[in-house]
């Protein structure tokens, strides 16, 4: 075996070879034909269909494939496997991102391609082409129709083995109803999406009259119709885009600001700007309000859906106006955008800036070439028809020595010879009688021969008229837009404001938290909570007057940004923000709570829990006086914890519960026991020492086996207004009735003819029970005159003032729930009140 020699060859002399080129003179040739490949071939659309060359051949191809409207979906990968290896020689992501882009709604005012799948969101991107199907849109049709008319030029692909449309006829102005966008060397497009109704009809005056200026056009597009519909604030820069071609307007979301719950408000977002994702706007907002540049906001929830579409909350904390955090939203976040917009196109192949009446007179235009081809077109078809059919009809004449004629011929060029010489005949209609098939020959065909003969001279004629006549040729290429934007228009999204929108104020104008204000925070007999606008003193309602939910169990005078304390029944005081509650509008000093909402939205309560009264926070005050269930009476110091959202203010024995609490400003008060069994004490509140809140209290009334307390309170013995002053209301029913089955009997009497007794008594009778009664459903004391309410909080009418202390009460008419008074406040008349209006805390008591 020999050996292989380990010795190279010697080199190659490729000295020859070498070429000496300028750098600077290369580099400039590349980049200039990079350039021109960027421009001219994938970058820009062309102002004629509107379509870069991909997309083209995205359309076109589908439509070679035999896809149609009313044909099933085929996969993606398919159609852009066929565009890629036919007639676009790039990467297949590039092509089927373009396929993408024409099926996404939010992208395109009119879609071209019907996807099935996921074709992605403006926050996520689309499936895999296998993963996705496709077709044309039924408007896709109008972008095609006419191509095998000889309407436009064919170029061939890139390796010259087939050939596809140099541009689409395009039967509608698809540049200015979908827009478009593309970067491409030294030069970029970015034009927006109009409303195909209002692009046709500006396109239909055009063809009416060709010297139509800008302000003719722009009254029928007075701007751009984005997909995702939004907000288009200031008209200048769009007025600027469609005079020079560039200009910039700026796009706001759609929004509103509702009740999220009953005591929050919210901005919910409908319609976002173009291009603009719900996601990208909550990151926006998270970051701002993580970075402390953004106030007022507690979360953002997308509830966004396919069945009510677009839905992004934006909960507004409590004590912010809504309005001024929209205000920083616009200013700081995606809710309000800029459009820039470049309308840069190809026209007769050089890239131009286009305005809007440049676009429309280049589509216009080219869309008369169109129809002035296809016409022509047809008319040759039908000529060339009519010149068979004269033929056929000479034969039929004669049809015997025809046949003859053929039988006796040695071939078809024989035949064909005799049969010119015979009839005075072309070669092409003997051609096609040769060809023609016995079964034509025949009496009835000569009929539909004729007939078809008196068509194509009809259709001949018509045609012939449209090409000679430019009128004519106008008003049929108007005709076919308005059928196009019948079949397709569909009403405009975006709404379009002349100046910066009357629904936002300024930040200067709005302040962004609520102001600290005194107002009333009241609590109705039903459980609604409200807070007043004015800190006018509650004035007593006239009877005939008064409405659902005007009785008050509790009124504390306060502050917009303070907080006041619910108490419940299990002894527990919770702080309640005021400024969580909603605000009555100040349309009086007596306010109805119609507009309030359930306590329960601002305090949670355990079962069997119930909230009975609210009171202030203020320390300087004499303190709360609580009541049990077991004649137990407790007076608590006002050291509140500041840092605890809840506390016990009572230490309850098991089995027992709070019925009634007070907020005592001075000791010049009585505290009122009222027992089931109608025995009521009253003393003065000097005799109970403050206890610290874990403490359980001292004996307050001495009850009988079985009774309990129904009501405890206080009353200020100052009160001299009204007839009776302070009076004491009682009802009688019986304990063997179903709850809520009786009315009972009901009494009210001069709180003055009760006297005073030592703590830990028994008291006087307040009630004497008659037959069928043996028990006080409910009573009250306070000042008159009394109101009393059902469960619903409709007014019940009480029986008039009865002097005996021990009498029986007066059947009602209907069942009672609570009872109250008017008064504001311990020891003022109505004008004393007001004028104590900025004092810190108030209470109303005894309600």
């Amino acid at each position: 075996m020999a050996r292989r020699s380990s010795t190279p060859p010697p080199p190659e002399d490729f000295t020859e070879r070498i070429v000496d080129i300028d750098v600077e003179q290369e580099m400039q040739g590349a980049f200039l034909e990079y350039a021109y490949s960027v421009i001219y071939s994938r970058a820009l659309p062309d102002a004629r269909d509107g379509l870069k060359p991909v997309q083209r051949r995205i359309v076109y191809t589908m439509q070679d494939m035999g896809l149609r409207p009313e044909r099933p979906h085929v996969k993606s990968a398919r159609v852009v496997g066929d565009v890629m290896g036919k007639l676009h020689p790039h990467g297949d992501s590039a092509i089927y991102d373009a396929l993408v882009r024409l099926a996404q709604g939010f992208t395109m005012r009119a879609p071209l391609i019907d996807g099935h799948g996921n074709f992605g969101s403006l926050d996520e991107g689309p499936a895999a082409a296998r993963y996705t199907e496709a077709r044309p849109a039924p408007l896709t049709t109008e972008l095609t129709n006419g191509l095998d008319e000889d309407t436009v030029d064919f170029v061939p692909n890139y390796d010259n083995s087939l050939t596809q449309p140099e541009v689409l006829p395009a039967a509608f102005p698809n540049l200015l109803v979908n827009g478009a966008s593309g970067i491409a060397v030294g030069m970029a497009t970015n034009m927006a999406p109009h409303n195909l109704i209002e692009v046709v009809a500006a396109a239909r005056h055009l063809l009416s009259h060709p010297n139509a200026s800008l302000e003719d056009l722009m009254r029928f597009i007075p701007g751009p119709d984005l997909p995702t519909g939004g907000r288009i604030i200031g008209l200048e820069g769009i007025r600027d885009a469609y005079a020079t071609g560039r200009g910039i307007f700026k796009t706001r979301a759609t929004v509103s600001i509702e009740n999220v719950t009953a005591r929050k408000q919210g901005i919910v977002v409908t319609e976002l700007p173009y291009l603009i994702g719900p996601e990208k706007v909550i990151a926006k907002i998270k970051e701002l309000v993580q970075a402390k540049k953004l106030q007022g906001i507690s979360d953002v929830v997308d509830l966004s859906d396919r069945a009510q579409g677009l839905r992004l909350v934006i909960e507004i904390k409590t004590g912010f106006n809504p309005e001024a955090v929209l205000e920083h939203l616009y200013r700081l976040t995606p809710l309000e955008e800029s459009f820039g917009i470049n309308n840069v196109a190809l026209v007769d192949g050089q890239p131009r800036t286009l305005g809007l009446l440049e676009l429309l007179s280049v589509y216009v235009n080219h869309r008369i070439d169109v129809v002035r081809r296809r016409t022509s077109f047809r008319r040759t078809k039908r000529q060339d028809r009519l010149h068979l059919v004269d033929g056929l009809l000479i034969a039929i004449v004669d049809i015997d020595e025809v046949i003859r004629i053929i039988r006796s011929s040695d071939d078809t060029a024989m035949a064909r010879e005799r049969l010119i010489a015979a009839f005075e005949l072309t070669q092409t209609q003997t051609d096609y009688i040769l060809e023609m098939p016995l079964r034509r020959l025949t009496k009835f065909s000569k009929i539909e021969l004729e007939k078809e003969k008196s068509e194509l001279e009809k259709d001949i004629e018509e045609l012939s008229k449209i090409l000679s006549d430019e009128k004519v040729l106008r008003k049929l290429i108007s005709g076919e837009l308005a059928q196009v934007s019948k079949t397709y228009g569909s009403p405009r999204r975006t709404v379009l404001l002349e100046g910066s929108g009357v629904a936002v104020k300024s930040a200067s104008a709005t302040p962004l938290e609520v102001a600290d204000s005194p107002c009333w925070v009241l609590l109705s007999s039903t459980g609604l909570l409200a807070r007043t606008t004015n800190v006018e003193p509650l004035v007593p309602v006239d009877p005939a007057e008064r409405q659902a939910h005007d009785l008050l169990v509790s009124a504390v005078r306060t502050s917009t940004r303070g907080e006041v304390a619910a108490i419940t029944n299990f002894g527990r005081m919770i702080r309640v923000p005021v400024v969580d509650m909603p605000a009555l509008p100040p349309t009086s000093t007596a306010p109805t709570l119609s507009g309030g909402a359930p306590a329960t939205e601002f305090v949670t309560l355990a079962k069997n829990e119930r909230l009975l009264a609210l009171t202030s926070l203020n320390t300087e005050t004499a303190g709360l006086a609580l009541g049990t269930a077991r004649g137990v009476v407790k007076r608590v110091t006002t050291e509140y914890p500041a840092n605890k959202d809840e506390w016990e203010v009572i230490g309850l024995r098991e089995g027992d519960e709070v019925v009634g609490v007070v907020d005592l400003p001075t000791d010049e008060a009585d505290l009122v026991f009222i027992s089931s069994e109608a025995q009521l004490l009253r003393f003065s509140a000097k005799l109970v020492r403050p206890q610290g809140r874990a403490a359980g209290g001292m004996a307050g009334i001495n009850l009988a086996a079985g009774a309990k307390v129904v009501w405890f309170g206080a009353v200020d013995l100052n009160v001299k207004d009204g007839e009776w002053g302070n009076v004491v209301v009682t009802i009688s029913g019986s304990t063997s009735a179903l709850p809520g089955t009786q009315t009972g009997a009901g009494k009210v009497t001069p709180f003055a003819e009760y006297p005073a007794k030592g703590r830990a008594t028994g008291g006087v009778r307040c009630h004497r029970f008659v037959k069928g009664e043996d028990t006080l459903l409910l009573a009250w004391a306070g000042p008159s005159p009394a109101y009393a309410a059902g469960t619903t909080g409709a007014a019940v009418e009480l029986p008039a003032p009865d002097q005996r202390r021990d009498g029986s009460g007066v059947p009602l008419k209907k069942a009672v729930a609570a009872i109250g008074g008017p008064r504001p406040v311990f020891g003022q008349t109505e004008s004393e009140g007001a004028a104590e209006a900025e004092a810190d805390t108030e209470t109303l008591p005894g309600v």
